[in-house]
C-alpha cells in the first residue's frame, strides 16, 4: 500500500472510529439516563427493561437488509443516511415525551444504528488486505467502548444539570458535526485490492446456507450472543444496578457507569494487537483468534457466575467491569474471522447476518432483567439473578468458540464451495 493509500485508509478508519462513539453513546444514553427516566415517566421496571429491549425490535432486520445493501451500494452514502437517521431521532427526545414516544423512538434509532458495525467494517476492509484487518477492526470497534467511557460522565453531568432530555439533543447535534466531516472527507476503498487472495474473492462466492452451517461462523456467533447478553443489560441497566441496586447516588455513577467501557477499549485494543502479533509470527487463526476471543467471553462469564457470592460495592462493580471488558475481544476477532473466510462479494451481508444474530440478546437481555427485578424481593437481589443468568450464557458461548472457531480449517472447505461470481448468482 502506497504511503498517499495508507494516510486516506487511516483517515477513514478515524472516521469510523468517531462513527462508533456516537453509535454507542446514543445506546448508553438511556443506561444512565434510566433512575430520571423511571421517576418522571414513572414506569416500572418491567416497562424500563421494554424500553431497552425496543432498540433491538429491528435491529437484527435492519442489520441484515442493509448489509445485502452494501454489497451493492458504496458504503459512503449508507453511513452518511445512518448518521442522519441517529440525529434526527434523538432530537425527538427534547421536550414532552411519553412512554410511547420513548419507545417509538428507541425503535427508530435501532434501526438506524442496526447496521452500524457490518457496515463500518465493510467499508473499512475495501482499504486493508485480510493480514493488516486486525488493527483497524479493533481501533474501529473499540470506538463503541470510547464513546460509552467519554459520553456518559459528560451525560450524565447534563441530565443532573439540565435534565435527561438534553442529553438526548446534545447527541443529536454531535451526530449533524460527524455526517458533515463524513461528506467532506469519507471516501470509498478500492474494494479490496490490497492483496491477490482479496482480489480474487472479490468476484468469487459461496452459497449462503453453506455459511449458515459453518462450525467457526456459528461458533463466532455464539461467543458474541454472550457477549451481547452481558453488553445490553450495561447499556440499559448499568445506571439502575448502581443507583437502586448498589445505592449510589446520581450524581456520582458517570464515572463508574464508564468503568466497563474503558476496560472494553483496552481488552479490544490490547487483543487486537496481540492477535495480529500472533498471526505476524506464524500462530495459527485458530489460535490467535479462535481460542483468545472464546477465552474473553469464558472470563467474562465467570465474573457474573461470582457476583452474587461476593461482598463489598467495589468487588462488585470490578466484576461487572470485568464481565463486559473481557468479552469484548470477540467484537474484533469474530468479525476478523467472518472476513477471513467470508468472499469479499458476500463479507457485508455475513457480517450483517452476524451482527444480526449477537443483537438478538439486546432484545431478550434488558425486558428479562427487568421482569426479574421486578419479581425480586429487593431490587439488588433481582439484578444478581439477572447477571447471574448472563454469566451461565456468555460461558456456553465461550466455550463453544474455544472448541469450533477453526478458521484454517473453514478456508479450505470454503474453497472447495466457491463459485465464480455472476449476474445469476
Amino acid at each position: 500500500m502506497r504511503a498517499s493509500e495508507r494516510n486516506r485508509a487511516w483517515i477513514v478508519v478515524v472516521l469510523l472510529f468517531m462513527f462508533m462513539v456516537i453509535n454507542f453513546a446514543d445506546k448508553a444514553v438511556i443506561g444512565i439516563a434510566a433512575v430520571p427516566i423511571m421517576q418522571e415517566l414513572q414506569l416500572g421496571p418491567r416497562q424500563f427493561g421494554l424500553v431497552g429491549s425496543s432498540f433491538f425490535l429491528l435491529f437484527a432486520v435492519s442489520s441484515v437488509a442493509t448489509g445485502f445493501l452494501v454489497n451493492r451500494v458504496q458504503t459512503r452514502w449508507v453511513l452518511l443516511a445512518m448518521g442522519f437517521i441517529w440525529a434526527l431521532t434523538q432530537f425527538s427526545m427534547i421536550g414532552a415525551v411519553g412512554f410511547e414516544t420513548l419507545v417509538a423512538c428507541r425503535i427508530a434509532l435501532g434501526i438506524g444504528e442496526g447496521p452500524a458495525t457490518p457496515v463500518a467494517l465493510h467499508s473499512a476492509y475495501k482499504w486493508f488486505p485480510n493480514e493488516l484487518r486486525t488493527l483497524p477492526t479493533a481501533v474501529i470497534v473499540q470506538g463503541g467502548a470510547i464513546g460509552v467511557l467519554v459520553a456518559l460522565p459528560l451525560l450524565n453531568w447534563i441530565i443532573v444539570r439540565w435534565t435527561w432530555h438534553w442529553a438526548f439533543g446534545s447527541l443529536g447535534l454531535v451526530g449533524l458535526v460527524w455526517c458533515a466531516l463524513w461528506f467532506v472527507f469519507g471516501r470509498e476503498g478500492a474494494l479490496d485490492t490490497g492483496s491477490a487472495k482479496d482480489a480474487a474473492q472479490s468476484s468469487l462466492r459461496v452459497g449462503y446456507v453453506q455459511f449458515l452451517l459453518s462450525p467457526t461462523i456459528l461458533a463466532c456467533w455464539a461467543a458474541s450472543f454472550g457477549a451481547n447478553w452481558a453488553l445490553s443489560l450495561a447499556l440499559s441497566w448499568q445506571g439502575a444496578y448502581l443507583v437502586k441496586g448498589l445505592g449510589l447516588a446520581q450524581s456520582s455513577i458517570g464515572f463508574l457507569g464508564a468503568l466497563p467501557a474503558g476496560g472494553s477499549a483496552v481488552a479490544m485494543l490490547g487483543t487486537g494487537w496481540y492477535s495480529q502479533r500472533l498471526l505476524s509470527r506464524g500462530v495459527s487463526s485458530r489460535v490467535a483468534r479462535g481460542i483468545l476471543g472464546g477465552l474473553g467471553v469464558v472470563l467474562g462469564g465467570a465474573a457474573l457466575v461470582m457476583l452474587p457470592y461476593v461482598p463489598g460495592i467495589p468487588v462488585k462493580i470490578a466484576l461487572t467491569t470485568l464481565a463486559v471488558a473481557l468479552p469484548s475481544a470477540i467484537y474484533v476477532i469474530g468479525n476478523a474471522v467472518v472476513g477471513e473466510i467470508t468472499p469479499a462479494a458476500q463479507r457485508g451481508a455475513l457480517l450483517a447476518i452476524g451482527a444480526a444474530v449477537a443483537s438478538s440478546a439486546g432484545l431478550l437481555a434488558p425486558y428479562i432483567m427487568g421482569s426479574v427485578i421486578e419479581s425480586a424481593t429487593t431490587p439488588l437481589d433481582g439484578f444478581n439473578t439477572g447477571f447471574f443468568m448472563c454469566g451461565v450464557i456468555m460461558l456456553v458461548g465461550g466455550a463453544i468458540a474455544i472448541a469450533f472457531v477453526n478458521p484454517e480449517r473453514e478456508a479450505k472447505w470454503s474453497s472447495r464451495r466457491i463459485q465464480p461470481l455472476t449476474a445469476s448468482t
